[in-house]
C-alpha cells in the first residue's frame, strides 16, 4: 500500500508576518489547546494490482478506505502578537484497501499513522479577534501497517506486520477567531508528509476544528450596574451650618496609555490601578455631572483595530473608575479615537513602519483623557 501525493499545494504565505509592520515585542504566553476532523489520503491502486500480478493474480477489483478520522493536542508558547511556536501529538486515523484476485483470493492492508510534531507558527491578526494562522514544522510518525490474504494470496509472517517511524515535514494554514482573552476556535488544513512503512512516501491532508485555551489570560470584567436607590421617608431640613468649601476638582486629566495597560491590551496594570484610585479619590463627595473617558491610540495600524482597542480601554477604566470611586455608570460616558488628535506634532516622528523608534516617538499619542464637567 502506498500513500501518494495528492495534488496542489497550500499557501505559506501566513508565515511571511512575522516581519510584517506588526511584529513588535509582546510576550502572549502559554498556551493548550485540540483539534478533531477529517483526514484523506489516497491509495496506489495501481501500485497493488501490479504486485499482485507479479505473484500471478488477476485483481479484479479494490475497494479503498482513503478516509478517516484525524485530531491533535497540542501546546505552545506565543512570543509576540505574529509568532509561537507549538508542539504536539496527533493521530491522522487509519487507512486501508481490501483487493479481490483471480484465482479466488483477498488481500487486505491497513496502516495507522500517529506522531510527534513542532511546528513554527506565524500570525496576521485581521481584526481585533480574527486572526489568519501559517505553520511549518517537522514530524516524527510511526507507521503501522498490516497486511492478510485469503485463499490464493498468502502473506509471509515476516511481511504481515511491518513498522516504521520516519522524520519528516509538514505545513498548513487555518485562520483563529477570539472569543475572549482566554478562548479561541480554530479552523485549519494540514499536509503531513509520512512514510507507509514499506519503503513508500506520500501525503495526508487533516481538515480540523478546534479550541485553544491560553492560560493565564484576564477576561475584563462587566461594568457594575447602576443600582436603584430604596425611597427614603421624608426627613426634616438641618439648620443650616457653615461648611468648608469642597476642594478644587481637575478638569480634565490625561493618562499614558503604556502607564495603564501593557502593548495591546486593555487590562488595566497595578500600577495604573494606583494612578486612578488617586484621581478617583479627588472625586469622592465632589458634585459634578458626567465624566468622559477617551481613550486614544497612535497612528500606526488599521482604523478599526485602533477604534476597537481605544474603545476597550476606554471602557476599561469607566468600569474601574464606578467601582473604585462608587460613582454611577450612567455618569460616565466611555469613547475611543483611533489617533485622529495626536499630542505630537506633524513631522516629530517619521515614517509608517512599526519600528520601535517610531513606537517610542509616539509614545505621547497613546493616552486616555478623563475629563469632569458640571463641577460645583
Amino acid at each position: 500500500m502506498k500513500l501518494t501525493r495528492i495534488s496542489g499545494r497550500l499557501g505559506l504565505a501566513a508565515i511571511a508576518v512575522v516581519t510584517s509592520q506588526f511584529a513588535v515585542a509582546d510576550d502572549l504566553g502559554w498556551y493548550g489547546g485540540a483539534n478533531v476532523g477529517r483526514s484523506a489520503a489516497t491509495i496506489d491502486d495501481a501500485r497493488i494490482t501490479s504486485g499482485l500480478l507479479t505473484r500471478g493474480l488477476a485483481t479484479t477489483s479494490i475497494t479503498d478506505q482513503d478516509r478517516s478520522t484525524g485530531g491533535k493536542f497540542f501546546g505552545g508558547y506565543q512570543f509576540n502578537r505574529n509568532f509561537a511556536l507549538e508542539g504536539g501529538y496527533f493521530d491522522l486515523g487509519k487507512f486501508g484497501f481490501a483487493a479481490t484476485t483471480v484465482p479466488a483470493g483477498t488481500l487486505t492492508g491497513n496502516i495507522r499513522l500517529q506522531g510527534w510534531n513542532l511546528d513554527a507558527v506565524g500570525i496576521l491578526p485581521v481584526t481585533e479577534k480574527l486572526s489568519v494562522l501559517g505553520r511549518v514544522g517537522v514530524t516524527n510518525a510511526r507507521a503501522r501497517d498490516s497486511f492478510s490474504g485469503t485463499g490464493a494470496v498468502n502473506v509471509p509472517y515476516s511481511s504481515a506486520n511491518p513498522s516504521q517511524r520516519d522524520t519528516n515535514y509538514k505545513f498548513g494554514v487555518g485562520v483563529q477567531y477570539a472569543f475572549n482573552d482566554a478562548l479561541a476556535m480554530r479552523v485549519e488544513a494540514e499536509r503531513y508528509r509520512v512514510n507507509d512503512a514499506v519503503g513508500n512516501k506520500g501525503d495526508v491532508d487533516l481538515v480540523s476544528v478546534g479550541l485553544v485555551y491560553r492560560f493565564g489570560a484576564k477576561v475584563q470584567a462587566p461594568a457594575p450596574r447602576e443600582a436603584t436607590p430604596e425611597p427614603v421617608a421624608a426627613v426634616p431640613a438641618p439648620e443650616p451650618v457653615a461648611v468648608m468649601p469642597p476642594p478644587a476638582l481637575p478638569t480634565r486629566v490625561t493618562f499614558s496609555a503604556d502607564s495603564l495597560f501593557d502593548f495591546d491590551k486593555a487590562a488595566i496594570k497595578p500600577e495604573g490601578r494606583q494612578a486612578l484610585d488617586k484621581f478617583a479619590a479627588d472625586l469622592k463627595g465632589a458634585s459634578f455631572d458626567a465624566i468622559t473617558v477617551t481613550g486614544h491610540t497612535d497612528r500606526i495600524g488599521s482604523h478599526d483595530y485602533n477604534m476597537a482597542l481605544s474603545t476597550r480601554r476606554a471602557e476599561a477604566v469607566k468600569s474601574y473608575l464606578a467601582e473604585s470611586a462608587g460613582i454611577p455608570a450612567g455618569k460616565i460616558a466611555a469613547r475611543g479615537m483611533d489617533g485622529a488628535d495626536p499630542v505630537t506634532k506633524p513631522g516629530d516622528c517619521k515614517g509608517n513602519k512599526a519600528t520601535r523608534a517610531l513606537i517610542a516617538c509616539l509614545q505621547p499619542d497613546r493616552r486616555v483623557e478623563v475629563e469632569v464637567s458640571g463641577t460645583r
